[in-house]
């Protein structure tokens, strides 16, 4: 009886390399769902751990990781699962020799002890770069990109990420998240491209395209996975996981758009927030994962949960009495595969509500559809790796300058006084410190050869931390580290370095981490880092601060004491030479902050904000004061603007309107500009913001040089979600806004 399943099955494959028809492709995948047992259905459905098939306890595996051939048998023969994921828990980063022993061992037992050899698809969390990936390129984390302002620039970096993922052997990329980072609190806010709708939807197409390009399939791409649909990053309290409450029309307005842009895009996954919203966890709301994800948006895709997160339904939820009852509700909801991840009683669990009646076969095939699908799209069912040597350029030199430019661009340059930046001139003796003077890891965040990206074993050799960097800039850079981030070190002696020094560049940080390791409580920077500022304040010497946060620390105490501050987020492993450059000229700051940094702990209040300029929603006098408005970011050469001009005053059915606006370099060095365009509905049925993005365009600019910049419009570009929860642009008058000049513009 096997053999005729072989003989089918060969056949099966066969057809499906010889017709690339979606039709004929279809027909193919039912086929083989038709003779498919309920056990090899469900274990499409499951994805398990590395750990689990791995050598040593699931938490404490051999290192480096090796495959335990009983335990992989196992899995593939009794549960014939479909997925595996990720490093191991508790494991660190793999070399990508070890990662092709594992994933063709892994290959070689589902063809030999599968009865249809499905083949297994393999996720991984490869978050800014290949990052389980030894020597892999490691970019900035996604708000750091957001600062780029550089869509193009973005997706060259996906594109690499993709790149050196798939030389691992890994086809599925669980990135990116396109949560809107709205709650700075939050734990996740350096994953986000920030807070505004417009901006994030660029971001969430450059990286769609740099992951997936125009075929998954091809060796350089992998499938896309959107994180975390739908409004995870929004928690009320600024705790990982905790409930959110979100209004439907704010949930459309906001967060919506950049799914429904990935999904434009052809993203091929999307994960699950493992958080609820408004009462209902996520995972089991039908109105959510049903009728708006698969019938509103059409996503035909793999919906996968996130770690041992239906199990939650019973454990932190208890919106489920037990795991039997929560496997069906989120199955039913519209779960296709869950990360179980440590165990297969979820396996076991669904197979027996499917014999019981009490979920259908069919529903079961849907899912076991799109899985089926996912695969045929990646082409593993005719390769599931591709020969190492077609990947020269992993971990190369022209990957590691893309990872530059993208760091080098985010720089935001926040605070000049004096023009104290750039460094070096006249031969200065510099004098650093602080906690990310001397760390790659601080850098780099989480998600870093680790789940938390503190163990410095696995960093990659050769990278420059911001210390080294200077000093290969210059020989006049001294260094005592002051303190780390939680702890005072020697903080006079800093202060006695210091006094002999012309500027002192202090490199402030945040400890790695992410999810709810990385719920804090307030958003002050910590006492020891504070104090290292306040002190060296004292020498009365210029100080510049380096910022290197997960999310946006208070620092408004310690504002009006320096001279300098360069937001650097967390710009990865050439981060260090990147900081370097730009404090001491090399490269001239182009970055835009992509949030509204706020002033005082709890200040969480949006530059889209409801009401007037100086009045926020709850109408107080002077309710809006950042310490740092979104959009903003110096640079060593001013810009200026003029001849703003709009093509048509009136905006009729589905005219559109050309703005223009002339920007030149008045200063003496070349330099580049995000030239950004807002409005403001005058008068709507829904309160309007102050202002919304409307578009934004990044410009390289030599001395004196001058350039046009247009933008076209079209009615929907004016657009919001109604109380009706229609997308609608009203009748009336706008401002249309560039660089503090307005104009009207009325719509028909």
């Amino acid at each position: 009886m096997r053999a005729k399943f072989f003989v089918f099955f060969i056949c099966f494959v066969s057809s499906i390399t010889t017709f690339s028809q979606s039709k004929m492709v279809k027909v193919n995948i039912d086929s083989l769902i038709g003779i498919m047992s309920i056990e090899e259905k469900v274990g499409q459905m499951t994805q398990i751990d590395l750990g689990v098939v791995a050598q040593g306890d699931i938490c404490k595996l051999k290192n480096p990781q090796v495959i335990d051939n009983d335990k992989l048998k196992n899995a593939i023969l009794k549960y014939h699962i479909g997925s595996i994921l990720n490093v191991g828990c508790g494991s660190g980063t793999i070399s990508m020799e070890n990662w092709r022993l594992i994933l063709g061992q892994i290959h070689a037992e589902n063809k030999r002890s599968s009865r249809l050899n499905i083949p297994i698809v393999y996720g991984i969390d490869a978050i800014h770069g290949a990052n389980y990936t030894m020597g892999a390129t490691l970019f900035p984390q996604e708000i750091g990109q957001a600062a780029t302002w550089n869509p193009s620039l973005v997706e060259k970096a996906y594109k690499i990420t993709a790149y050196e993922t798939r030389a691992s052997g890994l086809p599925w990329n669980f990135s990116p998240v396109l949560d809107l980072g709205r709650q700075p609190l939050w734990s996740r806010f350096f994953e986000t491209f920030g807070e505004d709708v417009l901006l994030s939807k660029n971001m969430a197409k450059a990286a769609i395209r740099g992951l997936e390009g125009d075929s998954v399939n091809s060796p350089y791409q992998v499938a896309a996975c959107m994180k975390h649909f739908l409004g995870y990053s929004m928690p009320l309290s600024g705790k990982d996981r905790t409930p959110a409450w979100i209004s439907e029309r704010e949930l459309r307005e906001y967060f919506l758009p950049s799914f429904e842009e990935a999904i434009k895009q052809g993203a091929k996954t999307v994960m699950i927030n493992s958080g609820e919203i408004n009462g209902t966890p996520v995972h089991i709301n039908y109105d959510l994962l049903t009728k708006l994800l698969r019938e509103e948006l059409g996503f035909k895709g793999v919906a996968v949960t996130d770690w041992e997160d239906i199990y939650k339904l019973v454990s932190i939820h208890h919106v489920a009495e037990n795991k039997k009852e929560a496997v069906k509700m989120a199955i039913l909801a519209g779960i296709d595969m869950s990360m179980t991840p440590n165990d297969f009683e979820f396996t076991t669990l669904l197979v027996e509500l499917v014999k019981e009646g009490l979920i259908s076969e069919e529903r079961i095939n849907e899912s076991v559809r799109r899985i089926l699908q996912l695969k045929l799209d990646l082409g593993l069912f005719t390769q599931t790796m591709f020969a190492p040597n077609q990947y020269p350029l992993f971990g190369s030199k022209q990957h590691a300058e893309v990872s530059y430019q993208v760091a080098a661009e985010s720089m935001t340059l926040l605070k000049n006084k004096n023009h104290v930046l750039p460094l070096g001139q006249e031969k200065e003796k510099i004098f650093i410190c602080g906690p990310a003077a001397k760390s790659l890891n601080l850098l780099n965040g989480a998600w870093t050869h680790t789940w938390q990206g503190v163990d410095t074993t696995f960093n990659t050799p050769q990278k420059f931390t911001i210390l080294s960097a200077m000093q290969k800039n210059s020989v006049s850079v001294t260094y005592a580290p002051g303190c780390t981030v939680d702890s005072i070190l020697d903080i006079e002696k800093c202060f006695e370095k210091a006094k002999l020094a012309d500027k002192i560049v202090i490199c402030l940080g945040e400890t790695p981490s992410t999810e709810m390791p990385g719920n804090i409580d307030n958003l002050y920077l910590t006492e020891a880092q504070q104090k290292l500022v306040l002190r060296l304040s004292e020498t009365k010497k210029p100080i510049i601060l380096v910022c290197c946060f997960n999310r946006p620390r208070i620092i408004q105490n310690l504002e009006s004491k320096v001279d300098g501050i360069l937001y650097a987020y967390l710009p990865g492993d050439e981060g260090g030479r990147a900081i370097s450059d730009v404090l001491f000229g090399i490269v001239n700051p182009s970055g835009k902050i992509p949030f509204t940094y706020p002033s005082n702990a709890n200040a969480f209040i949006h530059y889209d904000h409801k009401g007037s300029e100086d009045l926020a929603v709850d109408f107080s006098m002077k309710a809006y004061q950042p310490q740092f408005d979104f959009g903003v970011g110096l640079s060593y050469t001013n810009f200026t603007y003029s001849e703003f001009s709009i093509s048509n005053t009136t905006m009729q059915n589905d005219d559109s309107v050309i703005i223009k606006v002339n920007v030149t370099n008045t200063g003496k060095i070349k330099g580049q500009e995000v030239v950004q365009v807002y409005y403001h509905d005058m008068v709507a049925s829904i309160t309007p913001a102050v202002k919304k993005l409307l578009g934004f365009r990044k410009i390289s600019l030599n001395p004196m040089q001058t350039t046009e910049v247009s933008f076209c419009i079209h009615k929907n570009d004016l657009s919001f979600i109604n109380k009706e929860l229609k997308r609608v642009t009203e009748k009336g008058e706008f401002e249309i806004i560039i660089n503090s000049q307005k104009k009207s513009l009325y719509v028909n």
